[in-house]
């Protein structure tokens, strides 16, 4: 299933709002005309109402001869005009007549060659309408010229017929200028109207799990999308809540663990010195080890500023001198190579240490049990953990740092401990990577801003 392209705001406002004029428009003219018509308005001006009746029922015969179609229009004329008169003729002297011609119109017949149009009355000045009209006209009998009398009125169904007329002519073009407008005003107005919604979204996209107790802005946001905002605050707040849960839970469950982890290395160190013994102390300094990284994903500061100088070589000599022992009696050989004898980057001395003391660990119990684990100091300012077991597949880097991953099903796991160092790692600005190290095996490279 293909999800869809989001739409836009603001030209889905473009067209519903050019649409909406161009219907509103339709219904005022509509509206006008009908109240015209209703009131007599327009039957007591029009005056061509005759001809438009005969220029519609005009046509020729089989011998190219005018006749009249008989049709609703002409049917209700001659009904509603029991006097009716009229004469067509076309330029070819094809002539149509029915009725009498008014006495005081007959003058006007035999100059029918000479006029093109004419309103005809007998009182002095303009008469509305006048009593008769001569006028050329087009119909389906080609160009024909009628003179008739003025006593037919505006058919409706004629007005309908010129809707298409008018809508294209008149109410399109002035709809299509409206739209016009529209489309340059629109993103104008949206963009006002919305800008409240922006600055939300902006601190939205800075949401991130270090920063907590973070709610949208309701500033400027339209009352139709307060209710989003004050459900995605609440959700926010749901969520830092639960994380709040979470980390206490974690917390407790570190401190409960410490004190019966060191009952039970107090308990196994009094125990005579065998091979199950050295087993059971590993395994012990496995869970006193996950207790220590619990806390430390708690106590981690995530504030820069409180950062100090680090040397390094210092403290990378610590973390060599404490773990010996354990790789000593893991069957390692352990050796410390600094490129320089002082090497300082910002950071927080005890979260760097716990970094690399995971990271040695971590060549402890997956090197091997053989072999070299090498502790390199480089400028500008990179530390190096190198062993010379297994290695890690290219496919596998990314993914050993998430917590508890296991390389292999029968490994124990890395715990914690190196997914605090890529956390730690970030908090400094820094990254860590996993590469081939140079006598086979893995390379861990912390890699700190100069």
């Amino acid at each position: 299933m293909s999800l869809s392209r989001p739409r836009s705001l603001k030209w889905s406002l473009v067209l519903r709002i050019a649409i909406l004029q161009c219907v509103m428009l339709t219904l005022l003219i509509a509206g006008i005309i009908g109240a015209m018509l209703a009131t007599g308005m327009i039957p007591h001006d029009y005056e061509d109402g005759t001809m438009d009746v005969l220029a519609d029922a005009v046509a020729r015969d089989a011998n190219g001869a005018l006749v009249l179609k008989e049709n609703s229009g002409l049917a209700r004329l001659r009904s509603d005009v029991p006097d009716l008169w009229f004469i067509i003729r076309d330029k070819q002297g094809h002539r149509l007549q029915e009725g009498t011609v008014p006495v005081a119109y007959q003058p006007f017949v035999g100059l029918l060659d000479n006029i093109s149009d004419a309103r005809i009355d007998l009182a002095m000045g303009e008469a509305a309408p006048p009593g008769g009209k001569i006028r050329w006209t087009d119909t389906a009998a080609g160009n024909v010229q009628i003179m008739s009398g003025t006593k037919g009125g505006l058919s409706l169904l004629r007005v309908l017929g010129q809707a298409p007329a008018l809508f294209l002519q008149g109410i399109l073009p002035l709809a299509g200028l409206m739209a016009l407008a529209t489309l340059f005003a629109t993103p104008w107005v949206v963009r006002g109207a919305l800008s409240g919604l922006g600055r939300a979204a902006t601190a939205a996209g800075q949401i991130d799990i270090d920063k907590r107790g973070v709610q949208l802005p309701l500033d400027g946001v339209p009352k139709e999308v307060t209710p989003l905002v004050d459900a995605v605050n609440a959700a926010l707040s749901r969520l830092d809540a639960g994380y709040e849960r979470h980390k206490r839970f974690l917390t407790d469950a570190a401190h409960e663990l410490r004190t019966p982890v060191a009952i039970l290395n107090t308990r196994l160190a009094s125990l005579p010195a065998t091979p199950e013994r050295a087993r059971l102390l590993q395994d012990a300094a496995r869970l006193s080890t996950l207790a220590d990284q619990l806390l430390d994903l708690q106590r981690l500061d995530r504030q820069a500023e409180h950062f100090g100088p680090v040397d390094l070589v210092t403290l990378a000599r610590t973390v060599v001198v404490d773990l010996a022992p354990m790789a000593f009696a893991a069957g390692y050989e352990m050796s410390f190579e600094p490129a320089r004898e002082k090497l300082i980057v910002r950071g927080d001395r005890t979260a760097i240490e716990r970094a690399v003391t995971n990271l040695v660990q971590n060549a402890i119990d997956h090197g091997g049990k053989a072999g070299h684990i090498t502790i390199r100091i480089r400028p500008p300012a990179i530390i190096e953990v190198l062993d010379e077991g297994g290695g890690v597949p290219a496919s596998e880097r990314e993914r050993i740092f998430e917590p508890f991953y296991r390389l292999h099903p029968q490994d124990h796991g890395a715990g914690l401990g190196l997914n605090l160092v890529r956390d730690l790692m970030q908090l400094h600005g820094g990254k860590v990577e996993v590469l081939d190290g140079t006598a086979g095996g893995a390379c861990f490279r912390m890699i700190f801003p100069a």
